[in-house]
């Protein structure tokens, strides 16, 4: 039997269909602000996404981040870093579905940020005493993830029309 190296099997893991997860909720690209300028490829940006919660219908969430340019981003090589910011707000009548995990939370969205081990991901919350939803967004990577992150809160109120 052969005996793969740690990072041989990372990397055949990361490969495997069984790992392809589908994604969340989708983002729509709302605008984006270029903040470096490069000569060969794209500039570095700052994007704004809007996606909509998959499971609470009535609550929309945009996140602010950044996407590498240059050649690397080009060719989708580049790593973005893990700034990353959120709002979200109600948008329409919220319907709680029956079931809302409270201490671990639920994954609402989740994009990649390097061509194998990083993404980008909002975790909803529910605090039910306040009758609040939470968002975070943050980055994680496989070995080592980041601290940075971001909260945004929607209260549960009636809808007026």
């Amino acid at each position: 039997m052969k005996v793969l190296r740690p990072l041989a099997l990372l990397l055949a893991l990361a490969a495997s269909p069984i790992l392809i997860l589908i994604t969340p909720a989708m983002a729509e690209e709302i605008g984006s602000v270029d903040t470096v300028f490069k000569v060969l490829g794209p500039n570095h940006k700052i994007v704004i996404e809007a996606f909509d919660d998959p499971e609470v219908p009535g609550v929309a969430c945009h996140v602010s981040r950044t996407r590498t340019g240059g050649v690397s981003g080009a060719l989708g090589l580049a790593e973005d870093t893990s700034d990353a910011s959120i709002a979200c707000r109600q948008v329409g009548p919220i319907t709680l579905p029956d079931k809302l995990k409270k201490k671990d939370g639920e994954q609402v969205f989740s994009e990649r940020r390097s061509i194998l081990f990083k993404r980008l991901q909002v975790v909803r919350f529910f605090d039910e005493k306040r009758k609040v939803l939470i968002y975070l967004v943050y980055s994680d990577r496989l070995v080592e993830g980041s601290p940075k992150n971001a909260i945004s809160t929607v209260p549960v109120m009636p809808w007026r029309e």
